[in-house]
């Protein structure tokens, strides 16, 4: 991502009554796409069917969570700087671990943020650094493509990610989370990775 102007344009794919699908795009001063997404917008319908979510133990919450720092990060800028970090269960580092994550300013500078979708999805996109499973000193984890699925709208600021993360020798892994708010489960994201020695 260039530190420099970019312009975001929009587009509706398919304006159904029910379903849409939406696209945007980032694009950088020479008109390259530096990030392309698209979303998909289902009808809400009140007294609907119910199916009961899955019987999980929720993560401790934010205030009973020990505060925590990226390792490999340092310096007085930049995203370590810009997110708060709690660990809820498990040793960073060491396999899967569920982390509660707010954003300490706002995700574009002069900009109001839309919380807490805005929390949901920018937290989100941390889930392979939440759950690292190689050594950032000895090889990368660059995450090739971010995937979130909802099954409600987040609420509040804080956002968990129980995360897992799972490499094959042959370069590629998957970081997969389920995500929470402080009341309870919200979805899933799915991060495609390329895992390479350093």
């Amino acid at each position: 991502m260039p530190l420099a102007p970019l312009t975001v344009a929009t587009r509706v794919v398919r304006a159904g009554a029910k379903v849409q699908r939406l696209a945007g795009t980032v694009l950088a001063e020479d008109g390259a796409a530096v990030i392309e997404a698209t979303c998909l917008v289902m009808r809400v319908a009140r007294n609907s069917i119910v199916v009961p979510p899955e019987t999980r133990a929720r993560p401790a919450p934010p205030t009973a969570s020990a505060p925590f720092e990226l390792p490999f990060m340092s310096g007085d800028e930049g995203y370590h700087r810009a997110v708060e970090w709690r660990l809820a269960k498990g040793t960073w580092g060491r396999g899967p671990v569920a982390a509660w994550l707010r954003l300490r300013v706002p995700l574009v500078a002069g900009e109001t943020p839309t919380p807490p979708l805005e929390c949901l999805v920018a937290a989100a996109d941390s889930a392979s650094g939440v759950a690292v499973a190689v050594d950032p000193a000895r090889a990368t984890f660059v995450n090739g493509d971010l995937t979130i699925a909802l099954h409600r709208l987040p609420a509040g600021e804080w956002m968990c990610l129980d995360a897992a993360t799972t490499g094959e020798s042959h370069g590629i892994g998957l970081a997969r989370a389920r995500l929470w708010d402080t009341t309870g489960l919200v979805g899933r994201s799915l991060q495609t990775l390329l895992l390479e020695p350093r």
